[in-house]
């Protein structure tokens, strides 16, 4: 597998896309707006937050880990799908992968700079790798085995199991847009403020679900104006760093009749079909880049993956997101494999000429 270290790398994998995307100018939301990450970020961003000094603490072991340490970016390995998609939907593609220890290797040896899974996989191994990379417990999921499956999320963990296996940071989902995402919220937001009093940061994945968002026409579930949304819902609840995934179109608000107020400015001003200007929408509901706004890698296709990869992390970096999480594309493939796609990612941010729009 071909590692992206240069930028005709990157114009090559991005194909047709790569003027559209490595050119391309935000003017609705002008870069000097927003704040960029950096290696400053903590000083800048956390540092005059009510965040105890604990957390800034683990922040900066997040931040100064694995090949992005000291650039303000970050690169996590997520794989808490032997719970979200089920462990044969997860695992079958590459077996090694029920091994939890394995998990763990592939985010070291990608340069990650986190590891976040289950309280079960981060548990098994916690005293062998909980010092030699920031764990990350992942304490809710859905499970996908109750039927019918709804859009929910259970507990399956506490602050204090994750502090006591020696992890830094905490992440969570809310469902945004389901009828159990009130529950979600208060239940989320008491554990990140347990998690800050024990000194760890926390992540939040801020899915929308309802299957009102899902038209004929299109998927809203990925458009900019509902993720928006979610990622301002999650900063309100104390995130320190907001997952979501990449949008690939606008205008939910519009076409679910009775959802709630926007703005046309949205649509006419700030925002364009370019994904740049999508994605620079996100992180301005993340207080203007204030959190950090990671991006998920997403399911994996095959052959295109690193192609996948390589175009969402350079649309994250340019519309100034933080960095990307990436689970599937790398775990379910042999392991130098998947190391390589870390590796791509990272060359993204580690690459000056890949600027902010």
């Amino acid at each position: 597998m071909t590692v992206a270290t240069k930028t005709n790398d990157i114009e090559a994998l991005l194909g047709a896309d790569a003027k559209t995307l490595l050119e391309h100018k935000c003017q609705g939301i002008p870069k000097e707006t927003i704040h960029v990450p950096g290696p400053d970020s903590i000083d800048r961003l956390f540092a005059v937050s009510d965040r105890p000094i604990p957390v800034l603490r683990s922040l900066a072991q997040l931040h100064n880990h694995g090949r992005l340490a000291g650039t303000g970016y970050v690169s996590i390995l997520p794989v808490d799908q032997g719970i979200e998609h089920s462990a044969a939907a997860s695992f079958a593609p590459n077996p090694i992968y029920f091994d939890s220890e394995n998990i763990v290797k592939l985010a070291i040896e990608g340069g990650a700079n986190g590891v976040a899974s289950t309280l079960g996989v981060l548990g098994s191994v916690a005293r062998k790798y909980a010092h030699k990379i920031p764990f990350i417990l992942k304490f809710n999921h859905s499970e996908l085995l109750s039927y019918p499956n709804t859009f929910d999320q259970t507990m399956y963990g506490s602050m204090q199991q994750a502090r006591d296996m020696g992890c830094v940071a905490v992440g969570a989902t809310v469902y945004f847009g389901s009828a159990e995402s009130r529950r979600q919220i208060w239940e989320v937001s008491q554990a990140f403020a347990r998690a800050h009093e024990l000194g760890m940061a926390t992540i939040l994945w801020c899915y929308v679900r309802n299957n009102a968002f899902k038209t004929p026409e299109k998927d809203y579930h990925v458009s900019a104006d509902l993720t928006g949304q979610a990622n301002h819902l999650g900063v309100t609840i104390q995130a320190d760093i907001i997952k979501q995934k990449l949008p690939e179109n606008n205008g939910g608000y519009n076409a679910v009749k009775g959802l709630g107020k926007t703005s046309n400015l949205v649509y006419e001003k700030l925002t364009t079909d370019n994904p740049i200007d999508l994605a620079r929408y996100q992180v301005a509901n993340c207080y203007m880049g204030r959190a950090g706004l990671i991006n998920s890698g997403g399911a994996s296709s095959g052959a295109s993956d690193l192609a996948e990869a390589v175009k969402t992390a350079v649309i994250n970096k340019r519309a100034g997101g933080m960095g990307l999480i990436s689970g599937r594309k790398a775990f379910q493939r042999p392991m130098k494999e998947g190391v390589g796609i870390l590796n791509a990612i990272q060359d993204v941010y580690l690459d000056k000429r890949v600027t902010i729009a």
